[in-house]
């Protein structure tokens, strides 16, 4: 009998994880058997993922550059890279202001919601540790992001998966510098990060065996935690137009696959979608890069010399659903506020967003970070700004994973869009976990 396609594996796990959270919900005691027992797998696969994302950039990047022997072609590569995200992004922000502008969701939230919101979340640890962290990003130097990308340290930097454009600068210079020695010299220590790409790339496979059953804990964990569902129904427009806008993107994107590349889109959909599926389940597209960068290059067929600098830079910098959720969260606050944004206002919005999404974390919970930016950056009023976060923080979350689907899939759509420009977008080559399993068992 046939096996079942890992994406509906992985779908199946997902529904049956909401079922039985909304089950759980209803029995006395699920909730904490579910942080207790059911949680607890999902949270292990998510550090599965983040344990190999660090040395598969380091090996997949030192690799992919090693292997052009001709530091032009990186730069054609690098320089198309960070444009192409630069406009997908201007192009989410976009997309947000204008549909959250026509149908104006802010319009419709009545004094008693707005006030039940900010009771309930105004004072909320969450929401005040997310402006704690973006006034301290605030007031740093105008280049301290450029500092903060150069380490003082290879291995602190590899320690930790929130210095990932450390690791990259680092990855990027280390390669640079094995082309200048020559090939022949460069050649033992290139072997062994060939090497080191083939078994991470080998533990992928393996980890994956258990999304399935991990996005089911990762999901049922979702629902039992999910907040009042008075309040999410009160949300139900904003959400809704979020919601909108990120499927509006998804549709650019398979525009855009489709007359670049000439691919079919609802093929690009179906070979990235279990990657998708696990950013959606995680709210990480660092925990999703692994997966991410395996789906592009073997089933998508996008040369590792492409994919290996593209998709870590992604999962950094390119955030074109948060940059969508935060042009609608600010229109939406001021909305429902009964404040005006004028358009230079809202010009100011799609700079701040873009600004800001550039070396955000690529974890749950940082585009909240990044609102708090922009709605200072507008002139929201320092008092009513927890109230304004307040508003969106019960809906955060769901929306996070779904954002997280379409900074995921902008990724692997830019990787396809260059690899096609230089000539290094090829034909899928599948490896399974067992490929070479008869050698050893």
């Amino acid at each position: 009998m046939k096996k079942l396609a890992l994406h509906w594996q992985i779908l199946i796990g997902m529904l049956l994880g909401l079922i039985f959270g909304f089950i759980m919900l209803q029995i006395d005691g699920g909730k904490a058997f579910t942080d207790d027992w059911i949680k607890p797998l999902g949270s292990i696969f998510v550090k599965l993922l983040k344990l190999i994302a660090i040395p598969l950039i380091l090996a997949s990047l030192i690799k992919g550059i090693s292997d052009l022997k001709d530091i032009s072609k990186f730069k054609r590569i690098g320089v198309r890279t960070i444009v192409t995200y630069v406009i997908t992004t201007v192009v989410a922000i976009s997309i947000g202001l204008m549909v959250v502008n026509i149908l104006q969701p802010g319009e419709g939230v009545s004094e008693e919601t707005i006030s039940k919101l900010t009771n309930t979340y105004s004072q909320n640890s969450g929401v005040q540790g997310k402006i704690a962290e973006a006034t301290k990003q605030v007031e740093s130097g105008p280049l301290q992001f450029i500092e903060d990308m150069v380490p003082d340290n290879a291995f602190k930097a590899m320690s930790e998966n929130g210095l990932m454009l450390q690791v990259i600068f680092f990855s990027i210079f280390l390669a640079i510098s094995m082309l200048l020695i020559g090939e022949k010299r460069a050649e033992p220590l290139k072997n062994l990060f060939d090497s080191l790409n083939d078994v991470v790339l080998k533990m992928v496979d393996l980890i994956m065996l258990t999304a399935p059953y991990a996005v089911f804990a990762l999901l049922a964990s979702v629902v039992v935690s999910s907040d009042d569902p008075d309040i999410l129904v009160a949300l139900a427009q904003y959400a809704g137009v979020v919601l909108l806008g990120l499927a509006l993107m998804i549709v650019f994107y398979t525009i855009i696959v489709s007359s670049y590349t000439k691919k079919n889109p609802f093929w690009f959909l179906k070979e990235i979608s279990p990657a998708q599926l696990l950013a959606f389940s995680t709210s990480s597209s660092a925990a999703t890069l692994p997966v991410t960068m395996e789906r592009v290059e073997e089933h998508i067929g996008v040369d590792k010399e492409v994919s290996s600098f593209v998709l870590p830079v992604g999962a950094t910098i390119n955030m074109d659903g948060t940059s969508l959720y935060q042009a609608v969260a600010a229109v939406f606050i001021f909305q429902a506020l009964g404040l005006d944004l004028t358009f230079g206002d809202q010009i100011t919005i799609v700079l701040t967003a873009l600004l800001a999404s550039i070396g955000s974390a690529a974890v749950p919970g940082a585009g909240m970070v990044m609102l708090v930016i922009v709605l200072e950056s507008v002139g929201l009023p320092p008092e009513l700004l927890p109230i304004g976060l307040a508003l969106i923080f019960a809906v955060d979350r769901p929306l996070d994973m779904c954002r997280t689907i379409v900074n995921v899939t902008g990724d692997a759509m830019v990787s396809m869009i260059v690899a096609k420009s230089v000539g290094k977008l090829g034909e899928p080559k599948i490896k399974n976990w067992d490929d070479h399993y008869e050698e050893v068992k």
